[in-house]
C-alpha cells in the first residue's frame, strides 16, 4: 500500500461527531488532520496551509461547500472529495461538475472515506501515478503526458483535476476504442465505485469543455450511442 504519511486533509465539517470520528480515522492512518467548521473557515485555512487533499461537506455555516468548491478550484488543484447527504444527486453532480474529484454519501463507513482519500491522493501525486511510460501521446491536436500529468490542445495548457487527467489518459492510451462506463469505473476509478455510472457522464462533460472547440458538438471524445465513449483524432 502506498504511503501518505504526514499528507495534510482538511476537513470540512460542521458536525462535530463526523468530524472527530473522521479525524481519527485519518490520524490512525498517518495524515495530519486540519478541521474547519464553515466554508469561511475552510478557505482561509486552505489559503494558510495548503492541504493535499480536501474533505468537503456540502451543508456549511457561512459560505456553502458548493461555493467553496468553486473557490477552492479556482485558484488551486487540490483534490476535492465532496461529501453530500444521501440522494442529494443534483447537488452531488454540481460539486463534479464544479471541479470536484470524488464524493462520498451520508451516512458512509470510515473505512470507505479513508480509502477514497487514499485513491484520490495516489491518482494526484505526478510521481506515484500511471507514470510506468514517460512517453507523452497524441491524439490528433491533443497531448498527453503522463510523467508531468499535463495535457495541450493545440499546444495550449490545458489544466485539468486529477481525476480529469486519469479519464483522459486512460482513453489517450487506448484511442480509437469504445468503453462503456462501467468499464470506465473499473479501469479510471481505482478502487470499488459502487457502480455510479454519472460520475462517468460527469467528467466525460467537463473534459470536453477543456479539450472540444464546441463541446456540443464533440470531435474528439467522442459518445458512442448505446455503448460508451472513445477519444479519436
Amino acid at each position: 500500500m502506498q504511503s501518505f504519511d504526514g499528507a495534510k486533509i482538511l476537513i470540512v465539517e460542521d458536525e462535530a461527531m463526523v468530524a472527530d470520528v473522521v479525524s481519527r480515522y485519518l490520524r490512525r492512518d498517518g495524515f495530519q488532520v486540519l478541521l474547519a467548521a464553515d466554508g469561511q473557515a475552510a478557505l482561509d485555512i486552505a489559503r494558510e496551509q495548503s492541504p493535499d487533499l480536501v474533505l468537503l461537506d456540502l451543508m456549511l455555516p457561512k459560505i456553502d461547500g458548493l461555493e467553496v468548491c468553486r473557490r477552492l478550484r479556482a485558484g488551486s488543484q487540490v483534490p476535492i472529495i465532496v461529501v453530500t447527504a444521501k440522494g442529494d444527486e443534483t447537488d452531488r453532480i454540481v460539486g463534479l461538475e464544479l471541479g470536484a474529484d470524488d464524493y462520498v454519501s451520508k451516512p458512509f463507513s470510515p473505512r470507505e472515506l479513508v480509502a477514497r482519500v487514499r485513491a484520490v491522493l495516489r491518482r494526484s501525486k505526478p510521481a506515484l501515478v500511471g507514470a510506468t511510460s514517460g512517453v507523452a501521446l497524441r491524439v490528433g491536436p491533443i497531448e498527453v503526458d503522463p510523467a508531468g500529468r499535463s495535457a495541450t490542445v493545440e499546444k495550449q495548457p490545458v489544466e485539468l483535476t486529477a481525476k480529469e487527467f486519469d479519464l483522459l489518459w486512460f482513453l489517450a492510451r487506448n484511442a480509437g476504442q469504445v468503453f462503456s462506463r462501467t468499464q470506465l469505473l473499473d479501469q479510471v476509478w481505482d478502487y470499488d465505485y459502487f457502480g455510479d455510472e454519472s460520475t462517468v457522464t460527469v467528467h466525460i462533460h467537463r473534459l470536453r469543455t477543456k479539450i472540444e472547440p464546441d463541446p456540443v458538438r464533440p470531435r474528439y471524445l467522442k459518445t458512442v450511442w448505446g455503448v460508451g465513449y472513445k477519444l479519436e483524432a
